[in-house]
């Protein structure tokens, strides 16, 4: 599986967007420093994913969400409560 994940900064409470393979350990990574993009805004929540069986679905909505702003205020708009709930 594939999976499209947000999460919610606990610092500066922005929401990054990314995909991977394994999300337990790219979640673990982010929070323990190793990404680059997200280093200095931990600590990190996981707020919501998608899973897909293709990595083409899962790039293709990453792409969505990060060059539509619109798709991405959508995205925020459905999972607002998540977002308020740190």
């Amino acid at each position: 599986m594939f999976y499209l994940y947000a999460l919610l900064s606990g610092q500066n409470k922005d929401v990054y967007i990314g995909y991977c393979e394994d999300l337990r350990k790219r979640f673990s990574e982010h929070n323990s420093g190793f990404v680059k993009a997200t280093k200095g805004f931990r600590p990190w929540k996981l707020v919501y994913y998608e899973a897909y069986v293709a990595k083409f679905d899962a790039t293709r909505r990453e792409a969505q969400l990060k060059k539509n702003h619109r798709a991405k205020e959508d995205l925020k708009n459905q999972i607002k409560y998540s977002l308020k709930a740190t």
